[in-house]
């Protein structure tokens, strides 16, 4: 292993029973937020892990219901370091971002921004949609860049849920969202070895974690799942050792998972903001840039058609 993302490893949440937490390195219960209007829960960066393979930010949106004209609206902010990934289970809504993309996504669709020394995007609600009754829910992900692609421009790159690899047998179907598991390929390009996949699973049904990967996790969306003998619900995160043999079987109700991992990165990553890099004169850098707020010749640019404001440095 190049490096051990655990802060403190082999130090499980306390509470759960001891059985089921031999087979797992870390489980992680999230932080609920109040982002104005719609909560999130945040499984990481947390206390005991900042990353699971090359992913160091798990939020999960939602489910939130808006009335009419309602619905979100995050302004221009910037990013360096990382990849967005942003996966909608339910409703919709418009991605711009300053190397010119205007994409709506919509579910099992896939935004992957590639920030690289500097990107801005916005994230807002579409007129249309607004003008109805609508709810909201999905993932959004960072995933950290390896130190050699932190440098490199900014990319947006698209892809429509029919464009995913899908399993589907046994009482399961499973999506591949980013990299490979399962013997399929997703058709993202990403930077360093990783898996995330949507499965979801009927009652007792049973599906094992991809092996051949460094780091393995699972985040629990919806219904309950048991590993090891011991039952999770919903709204938490189970990260495994590397080389554990590690099936989940669905509850009663079913389960809808996400499965995440990958290799993991040459070190630690420095956050700060919305900036995520290896080394905290990097992250003082984009800070700079961003604070002189010049967006015609400085580092970072607004999304054509959404310029006219922008999230100042906290």
């Amino acid at each position: 292993m190049s490096w051990n993302p655990a802060l403190e490893p082999h130090c499980p949440a306390s509470g759960a029973k001891a059985g089921g937490l031999d087979a797992i390195e870390t489980l992680i219960i999230p932080r609920a937020r109040d982002l104005g209007g719609f909560s999130v829960r945040r499984a990481l960066p947390a206390p005991k892990r900042q990353m699971v393979g090359p992913f160091i930010f798990f939020d999960q949106m939602g489910p939130v219901e808006f009335l009419t004209e309602g619905g979100i609206d995050v302004r221009p902010h910037p990013h360096i370091g990382l990849a967005t990934v942003t996966y909608l289970l339910e409703g919709s809504f418009r991605h711009r971002d300053s190397t010119g993309a205007d994409q709506t996504i919509v579910p099992g669709d896939v935004n992957w921004m590639i920030a690289g020394s500097g990107v801005t995007h916005s994230e807002r609600t579409g007129s249309e949609t607004r003008a109805t009754r609508h709810r909201l829910s999905g993932i959004q992900t960072w995933v950290a860049l390896p130190e050699a692609d932190e440098g490199r421009d900014a990319s947006f790159e698209h892809r429509g849920a029919a464009e995913l690899p899908v399993l589907e047998g046994e009482g399961k179907t499973v999506r591949l969202i980013l990299g490979t598991a399962y013997g399929e390929r997703a058709p993202v390009k990403t930077f360093s070895q990783m898996f995330y996949a949507d499965a979801q699973l009927q009652p007792g049904a049973r599906l094992p974690l991809p092996d051949g990967h460094e780091d393995r996790g699972v985040y629990i969306g919806e219904g309950a799942a048991e590993i090891a003998g011991e039952t999770f619900e919903a709204g938490r995160m189970m990260v495994f050792r590397p080389g554990d043999a590690i099936t989940v079987t669905a509850g009663a109700a079913g389960a809808r998972l996400m499965l995440l991992g990958g290799d993991t990165l040459e070190g630690p990553r420095h956050i700060w903001w919305n900036f995520v890099a290896s080394s905290k004169e990097k992250i003082e850098a984009a800070k700079e840039a961003w604070r002189t707020a010049d967006f015609e010749k400085g580092r970072f640019h607004l999304p054509p058609g959404d310029d006219a404001e922008f999230i100042p440095l906290p």
